[in-house]
């Protein structure tokens, strides 16, 4: 709607409804008319032959060849067999209408799901672990596409690590992180959590071990409180408000009076972008798993605030059981990473810290002169 309206255009919008309202209507006449017209004819059809019945009957009980009980059964005959047939042809009008929707139910239904649970899953106890992902010679295509979203991934953390991935647009940073839950499958190799490869464990656990911020931030209508626990619904309010002092959230919550029950509206239109990203790393840190993913979390925030919030996540100390990892366009965000994953065209092409690639990847550094360029260009 917003959209709509801040391109102006409403009385676009306005006349397509109406126009697809009129066809609707249109329909929907034809067919009310052809039901108003049947239920009268099958009335007077009901009608003329009871009436028939009856003079007919009359005649032959006046000629005494029938009497009056089988008379009056004949006619509850006639009226149980005219009424199946009056209802036969109101389900021959309904018919088309519950098939057209039936067939778009059925799509829903018959969708198959590309990743499936093995037969019989291992389970993993998280107190017997100690937090890890690894990537072991990752490659996925999204289905139908000829060259690889993914090509040979190869890398590994462990807890208290934090991975920054970097890339230009559509290189398939998000697509690598999303192997990581388990939304898809990897074509080959393996994906490891906690030294386990996901495709033994079921779906389930593996979204219990990995916490997820994706791109969009997604709330949803009800309290603060209530999203929080969306992910963790034993949380206390100690532990949300510890989160989001690390999301740098509670600045904007302590001011409504309300606090963790002060309202969100549908999708959170009543916070601002950055705002909703900083609820949305908070309701991921209440998780508490083992691995936390952001993708492309921290894209709404200011520098001081996405610098305060990483100091937050490095130094909190249940954070430091678990690995992080971080997709990222700025450069200023993934430099204090542990190990920094490069990205071009599906493939892993440059790792190390920040000194390590600055040095000695040109991909890396054409990203850093971009980002200079782009902030001389801004001041200029």
């Amino acid at each position: 709607m917003r959209v709509i309206r801040a391109f102006n255009r409403d009385k676009f919008e306005q006349d397509r409804f109406g126009e697809a309202n009129k066809d609707y209507t249109h329909t929907a006449i034809k067919v009310f008319t052809i039901v108003s017209f049947m239920l009268p004819i099958m009335t007077l059809i009901m009608s003329g032959t009871n009436m028939g019945i009856i003079w007919y009957g009359a005649k032959l009980i006046s000629n005494q060849t029938m009497q009056v009980g089988n008379l009056v059964a004949f006619m509850t005959y006639a009226a149980q067999i005219l009424m199946s047939f009056m209802m036969l042809s109101m389900v021959f009008v309904l018919i088309p209408r519950a098939s057209a929707s039936a067939k778009r139910i059925n799509e829903v239904l018959e969708m198959k799901n590309s990743v499936k649970d093995p037969e019989q899953p291992i389970s993993v106890s998280e107190e017997t672990k100690t937090a890890s992902l690894e990537f072991k010679n990752v490659d996925f295509r999204y289905k139908g596409m000829d060259e690889l979203a993914i090509d040979g991934a190869n890398f590994k953390a462990t807890a208290g690590q934090t991975v920054a991935i970097i890339g230009g647009t559509g290189s398939g940073k998000s697509t690598l992180v999303s192997l990581i839950p388990r939304f898809f499958d990897p074509e080959k190799g393996e994906i490891l959590i906690n030294g386990t490869d996901i495709k033994t464990m079921s779906q389930k656990d593996v979204h219990a071990k990995v916490s997820l911020a994706q791109q969009k931030s997604v709330l949803f209508q009800g309290t603060v409180r209530e999203n929080m626990q969306f992910g963790n619904p034993d949380a206390t309010d100690d532990e949300i408000w510890h989160a989001m002092e690390i999301a740098q959230a509670t600045e904007f919550i302590h001011k409504d009076e309300d606090g963790l029950d002060a309202w969100v509206e549908q999708n959170g239109d009543n916070f601002s972008g950055g705002q909703k990203q900083r609820l949305t790393i908070a309701r991921t840190l209440v998780k508490q798993a083992p691995v936390y993913v952001f993708d492309d979390s921290f894209s709404a925030l200011d520098f001081k605030t996405d610098a305060e919030l990483r100091h937050s996540l490095r130094e909190d100390s249940q954070i430091q059981k678990s690995v992080v990892v971080i997709v990222a366009q700025r450069i200023a965000t993934v430099a204090d990473a542990d190990l920094i994953l490069v990205i071009d065209d599906g493939k892993i092409v440059g790792q190390g810290n920040h000194q390590e690639l600055k040095a000695n990847n040109e991909t890396y550094w054409e990203i850093i002169d971009s980002q200079i360029k782009k902030g001389d260009q801004a001041n200029g």
